[in-house]
């Protein structure tokens, strides 16, 4: 085994904001939750704990929470976890889409018909380099810190599915095979020495 990764890690795309039910592209725009939002991040509590509890042993130390320092995880975070304090980085930020900032995929689509994020990055945002850097710095961060522990991240649809695709050894440009939704985790374990992808778009019931 690995003596330096994470045992599991939870990635958590926040619950619902006025945009995402849109279908537009929110990146740094910091909107809160609705109150969908807010009543998906409640709904998470017994998921993630059970989650948490069949990947921990009794008497050994709780889980490495992270979140995005945007309002809608750092909400869905408080809802998920209640009493937790995560640690806020920017690595968990949500892709910069620049020009694209706040627009629907037909309108992007009727200015660049070919535009794909996992491929051609973000006019005035982040290019697929700059997100994949963030991607390592993250994996590298849990490595340090998170060795053979729980690791719960509250973050975003398109960088949950960047992260997940490099967690898994594959190109950056593999998160587009990858789809969540709002108030979803992604179950990713240890096994073997190596990290492998066990559950997705998992929802409460």
């Amino acid at each position: 085994m690995s003596a330096s990764l994470p045992l599991a890690v939870l990635l958590v795309r926040h619950g619902a904001t006025e945009w995402s039910a849109n279908g537009r592209h929110t990146g740094r725009t910091d909107l809160p939750l609705t109150s969908e939002g807010h009543a998906q991040a409640d709904a998470l509590q017994p998921l993630l704990a059970q989650l948490i509890s069949d990947r921990t042993l009794v008497g050994t130390t709780p889980p490495v929470v992270f979140t995005s320092t945007l309002e809608r995880a750092r909400a869905t975070a408080a809802g998920a976890m209640p009493g937790v304090e995560p640690e806020p980085t920017h690595l968990l930020l949500e892709v910069d889409y620049g020009r694209y900032e706040g627009m629907r995929i037909d309108e992007i689509r009727a200015h660049d018909p070919t535009w794909n994020v996992f491929t051609s990055g973000c006019p005035e945002g982040e290019n697929v380099h700059q997100v994949a850097a963030r991607c390592e710095s993250f994996i590298a961060k849990i490595e340090r810190v998170a060795a053979g522990r729980v690791v719960v991240a509250f973050t975003h649809g398109h960088f949950s599915r960047f992260l997940t695709a490099r967690m898994l050894g594959l190109h950056a440009a593999s998160g587009e095979a990858f789809w969540n939704d709002t108030g979803s985790v992604a179950v990713i374990d240890q096994r073997r020495g190596s990290l492998v992808l066990t559950g997705w778009n998992v929802r409460p019931m």
